[in-house]
């Protein structure tokens, strides 16, 4: 199975996208209620219906980018936020993106993406990031019995990986997962070197 853009578009067309849970993920909600910087350049890879994005747009966040290859996952954003500027909505695949971030907020995208690529995730997010730029998300917290997407893995093993061109700040099971991901999401917030 090739996980591409014709793959990811069906799941759309026929409504199969049981990662989206309807709202801002509460981890990565109180992340950004902490957040003071409203002119910071955020980027929200696989946005999917990109929850957060709106929540960010809601307090106050100019420079919000969402980004995923098909375009009728930003149907939900353009209907909840009609003024969300179109030129940040980048139809497009991660890793041939290209800018300057400050943040980049990660939300399923690495989870669904083969571990064959995660070296590349690691090395175009460091790549879209500037010096001191953070990389924050939730990650799974531990190898699943079939094939994904999803596909998890260990505390271990992204520590690993990240380290090449991340400082790690934080990587524990996150407290306020949702009931269904509970003991089994790692929030994590590393600084790119």
């Amino acid at each position: 199975m090739e996980l591409d853009k014709n793959y990811w578009q069906h799941r759309y067309l026929e409504g199969n996208t049981p990662w989206d849970i309807g709202y801002t993920s509460p981890p990565l909600k109180d992340f950004i209620d902490e957040l003071e910087d409203t002119e910071c350049r955020i980027l929200i890879p696989g946005a999917g219906r990109a929850y957060e994005a709106v929540y960010l747009h809601r307090r106050g966040f100019k420079q919000v980018f969402v980004c995923d290859w098909v375009d009728e996952a930003f149907d939900h954003l353009r209907a909840e936020v009609p003024d969300f500027p179109k030129e940040h909505l980048l139809c497009a695949d991660f890793f041939e993106l290209d800018g300057v971030f400050d943040l980049i907020l990660e939300q399923t995208f690495f989870c669904a993406q083969s571990p064959s690529l995660r070296d590349s995730y690691i090395s175009k997010a460091a790549y879209l990031l500037r010096t001191g730029g953070c990389l924050v998300g939730l990650l799974f917290a531990q190898p699943f019995e079939k094939e994904g997407p999803p596909f998890g893995g260990t505390k271990d093993e992204y520590r690993l990986l990240f380290s090449s061109k991340f400082e790690i700040i934080q990587m524990e099971m996150a407290k306020n997962s949702i009931l269904q991901r509970s003991h089994n999401e790692l929030f994590f917030k590393l600084i790119k070197k």
